[in-house]
Parts: structure tokens; C-alpha cells; sequence
């Protein structure tokens, strides 16, 4: 096999498994049910199913009175109509195309590119997320000093019955405490159950045409672990699914959202069209039968918030695979943690970012260095082979003859190059993932014009340097004897780096400093056969 065939079958290799790495992390079949069933908790009692939800034919969202929270870590907005989270402000986030404002998560300006957090009760006269609370006052501020901040929403009718909404905001965390005390004064029992959604639209967060990115809803629970429902799944069928642990939520690049109930406590989790592109996902629990004069009480936590990953795993189970790596997750973990290692010494991403490629080259020096003899050798026959083709033409079987004598007459293993690379593929994926999938590289500053390793690089000097190294690394290989050969390497450079032009810095970096350290290697090696070549012929 020649130099060329090698690159080649190299780059194929290589866009093969990035497509099937794409497509098992988006196109993994979830599982899906349309029929509702009731579902029975330890205790006995049964919740109410998700058909008994409110529902209409056109998806509205009415106001009431806005209910300002400010904590150290969110601004949120909470509607008395309903008691909805209707606004979700990230104060440590900047905005993706705007760093001098802060990242909005869940916002109901538009329908179009809605995303709020709702909840209600269910049952004779009790008040759903159209309902209307009303609240002491419109302004809470986590003062100093205050571990925690408590906003209560107070709702009763004629017939007697007293629910309060309670969210409870804390100091330094991005989960909110949500419970439901229902007090039953009307003289006869009341059936009662909780349901806890969120809804968003199909059409934001998507990513972009290059850089395509999961949005969507997901649960998990641990009989069937993480699971992923996009948009166009939640549209041809509804989830019905019971469970009596994990929390259901929804994805987005970086973000992620999530209602969790207590472990061991029955839920059902559904998913629903919604219509106008808005889908809605959550999960219904009972509160059993509340006897006349007595008091019922469910408690939920809603998480809203990056999805950092030293923090994920405190939140609930199974949050952490929020960031997914498909089926490098095995790799891609320890790569992580090597990577954030790194950081928490040197304190800048980037140079993290440059460290790990060079350990990543140590351990895998002894690989790589028996690729690029293989190629080295390559390189030294590479005349002799043009010779063989041009005495030989058009006769295959007589030219493949003359080929494999002459390497074993040399010694060289035409594949030697290829396996020891291949070997490395999964773990640059991984590494790709990593790098793409972290939000604690998001608005990450390196050095100089570099301010955001998330975002590309706005003077393309990254992407620009990278073409020059694969233009060099391409001239320490053997020309390809065919012309069109020749040009299609010539090219592959410069549509390499156009393609790079639209990735992350953080991305181009990893590769730029992968390109030099091979090329040195390769440099080195090259010059180590040539010599011992001359030296053998002298």
C-alpha cells in the first residue's frame, strides 16, 4: 500500500467511525410506549394517569403577577399564574454571542423559543399550572449570611381546600427545592396527585450546520439507564414509562434540566406534543387520599444549570451522562479527569489542553514511531515502486507480484503504518468529545486573541497554522506517482483546514499541537533511516 492509499484509507477510516460515533449518540432507539398505565407506589397509593393532565388544543401561556429571585448563582422569574418558573438567568454563564450579558436558560418571551419549568396538582378542584397563587411580595434576595431563600405561593377555593407552592432557592448550588402542602378543610377526602414538566421548543438550541448538537428531552432510571428522546421521537409517539427512581428532563448543548423525585417514591414519566413545535416532559406521582382535615406534602428538586461534571453526580444519579460521549464514555471519562487534573495546576484551559496532547504522544510514542518507520521505509522505496509500475503498466497480477517481493525483500509491512494509527482513532474521538461536549471550556480564554476555546477563532490563525502542518507532514511522505494522486494530496490540506475554520479553538489547538509533535517525530525518524541508509550503502 502507498503513501497515498494509507492517508487515504486513514481519513476514511476515520470519518467512518466519527459518523458511527454520531450516529449511536443521536439515532440510539429510546424507549418508547403509548399507552397510559396507572401507576401503584409502596404505600398503596395510586396516581391519578397522564390523560387526567390539563390539556387544550392550542398550547397558551397566560401571565400573572412576575415574581423576582435573585440568588448568587440565578436571577429567576416565577409567574402567580400557575407558580411557574418562567425565567432562569445563570449569573456565572455569559450569553453565547453577547459575554457582556449572563446566559438566560429557561425564558417565555416567545413561543418559538420557549423553555420554562411548570407543576400542578391533580384532582377534583386542585390547582394545575393554570391556576392562579398569590404571593406576600414580589421581590427576594438571598441576602448574606442566608444559606437558603423561600418563596411561598399561597392558592385555596370555596369549597375549603389550601395548597401552597413553596420553592426553596439555595446558596451556591443550581438545584431548587419545590414542595406541595395540600390541607384538605372541605369535609370530604380528596384524591390527589402531583405532576412536575418542562417544556420547550424544538427549533432553539440546535447548534450549528457544522457543529451539530443533541437537544432534546432524556430520563434515566437505573434498570434502563440514560436515555435520549429528540424532539421528532416525542412527536410520532408520547413516553409512558414507571419507574420508582431516576428524574426526566431536558438536554441541550452545555445545559441541562431536570425534576427529581425522591428515590423509591412511584412516578410515571411521560413526554407530550404540545403542538406549535412545544413539547412538554415530566413525571406524575400520587399524593394518595387526603382525609378531611388532614395535610399532604410532595416534595421535588428541580435542577437548571451547566452541566459541570464534578457537580452532576451530587445532583442525582445519572445526571452526569447528561454530557454524553456515546460509547467512548470508557475513554472519554479518564480523559476528562486527566484533562481537568491538568488545569486545576496550570489554570488556563488551553495550556491543559496542549498538555494532555503531549502525554497522549508519550504513551502512544512506541505506536507512532512504528507507523512512521513504516512510512520512512515507504518513502525510501518509493522510487523503485515507480519503477515496477512503469515497467510492469496495465498487468495487475505481475505488478502486485513485483510489489510484495520487493517488501519482502526490504522487510516492509505495507500495513505497518495503518494499524498502529488505527489503534489511536478511538481515543482522539474521545478526545474530541470531550473537548466538545465540556462546558467548562466554554468562554475559557487561552492566550492573546484566543478569548473563548468553545467558540472558533475569530482571526482563523489556529485553523491557518494547522493547514501548514499537514502541507509539511504531507512532504515528509513520498509523493504519490500519479499525477491526479498528486493533486488530491495537494488539495487535502487546504480542505482539511477550511472544515477547521469552523470547529472550536479548543479543537484546532488539540490538533495543531498533535500535527507538530508528529511531524518532529516523523522528522527525526526519517532522518534516522536516511542516514543508516547512506551509512550502509558507504
Amino acid at each position: 500500500m502507498d503513501t497515498k492509499r494509507l492517508i487515504l484509507f486513514l481519513i476514511f477510516s476515520f470519518s467512518i467511525l466519527m459518523l458511527w460515533d454520531g450516529w449511536q449518540r443521536e439515532s440510539a432507539p429510546p424507549t418508547m410506549g403509548t399507552q397510559n398505565v396507572q401507576t401503584v407506589n409502596p404505600t398503596g397509593k395510586t396516581a391519578q394517569p397522564v390523560a387526567a393532565l390539563p390539556h387544550s388544543d392550542a398550547f397558551t401561556l397566560p401571565a400573572g403577577q412576575k415574581i423576582h429571585v435573585k440568588t448568587d448563582m440565578v436571577e429567576a422569574i416565577i409567574d402567580t399564574q400557575g407558580g411557574d418558573l418562567r425565567h432562569l438567568e445563570l449569573l456565572h454563564h455569559k450569553a453565547t454571542d453577547n459575554k457582556d450579558k449572563n446566559f438566560v436558560l429557561f425564558d417565555d418571551q416567545s413561543l418559538s423559543h420557549l423553555y420554562i419549568a411548570q407543576s400542578g396538582l391533580i384532582g377534583n378542584g386542585l390547582p394545575n399550572h393554570k391556576a392562579a397563587f398569590v404571593t406576600e411580595k414580589s421581590d427576594y434576595s438571598l441576602e448574606q449570611g442566608q444559606d437558603k431563600l423561600e418563596v411561598r405561593l399561597t392558592w385555596k377555593n370555596e369549597a375549603g381546600l389550601q395548597v401552597a407552592k413553596i420553592y426553596t432557592f439555595h446558596r451556591g448550588s443550581y438545584v431548587t427545592d419545590l414542595r406541595y402542602e395540600l390541607h384538605n378543610a372541605s369535609g370530604q377526602a380528596v384524591d390527589a396527585s402531583a405532576y412536575f414538566q418542562i417544556v420547550h421548543d424544538s427549533l432553539s438550541s440546535k447548534g450549528s450546520a457544522m457543529m451539530p448538537t443533541f437537544s432534546g428531552a432524556a430520563y434515566f432510571t437505573e434498570g434502563d439507564k440514560y436515555k435520549k428522546l429528540k424532539f421528532d421521537e416525542m412527536k410520532k409517539s408520547n413516553l409512558s414509562k414507571n419507574a420508582t427512581d431516576g428524574w426526566i428532563g431536558m438536554v441541550q448543548h452545555y445545559f441541562a434540566s431536570a425534576w427529581i423525585l425522591k428515590s423509591g417514591t412511584s412516578r410515571e414519566f411521560y413526554t407530550k406534543d404540545l403542538g406549535n413545535n412545544l413539547y412538554s416532559a415530566g413525571e406524575v406521582t400520587s399524593l394518595g387520599s387526603v382525609a378531611p382535615g388532614a395535610t399532604s406534602q410532595i416534595d421535588a428538586r428541580l435542577f437548571a444549570g451547566p452541566q459541570e461534571q464534578k457537580h452532576l453526580k451530587e445532583v442525582a444519579p445519572g445526571l452526569e451522562y447528561t454530557v454524553d460521549y456515546g460509547w467512548l464514555t470508557v475513554i472519554a471519562t479518564p480523559l476528562f479527569w486527566v484533562l481537568t487534573t491538568i488545569q486545576s495546576l496550570v489554570h488556563n484551559w488551553g495550556v491543559a489542553i496542549i498538555l494532555l496532547t503531549v502525554l497522549l504522544k508519550l504513551i502512544f510514542f512506541p505506536l507512532s514511531a512504528a507507523s512512521y518507520k513504516s512510512m520512512a521505509h515507504m518513502r525510501k522505496v518509493a522510487p523503485r515502486l515507480q519503477q515496477i509500475k512503469e515497467r510492469y503498466g496495465d498487468d495487475r497480477e505481475k505488478l502486485h507480484k513485483a510489489m510484495m517481493e520487493l517488501y519482502k525483500t526490504e522487510k516492509i509491512n505495507p500495513m505497518g503504518g495503518c494499524l498502529p494509527i488505527l489503534v489511536q482513532i478511538p481515543v482522539f474521538i474521545a478526545l474530541y468529545w470531550v473537548l466538545l461536549g465540556s462546558v467548562e471550556m466554554r468562554h475559557a480564554p487561552f492566550i492573546l486573541w484566543i478569548k473563548d476555546l468553545s467558540a472558533t477563532d475569530p482571526y482563523y490563525v489556529l485553523p491557518i497554522l494547522m493547514g501548514l502542518t499537514m502541507i509539511i507532514q504531507s512532504s515528509l511522505n513520498p509523493p504519490p506517482p500519479d499525477p491526479v494522486q498528486a493533486k488530491v494530496m495537494k488539495i487535502m490540506p487546504v480542505a482539511f483546514s477550511v472544515f477547521f475554520f469552523f470547529f472550536p479553538a479548543g479543537l484546532v489547538l488539540y490538533w495543531l499541537v498533535n500535527n507538530i509533535l508528529s511531524i518532529a517525530q516523523q522528522w527525526a525518524i526519517n532522518r534516522s533511516i536516511e542516514g543508516a541508509s547512506k551509512g550502509a550503502k558507504a
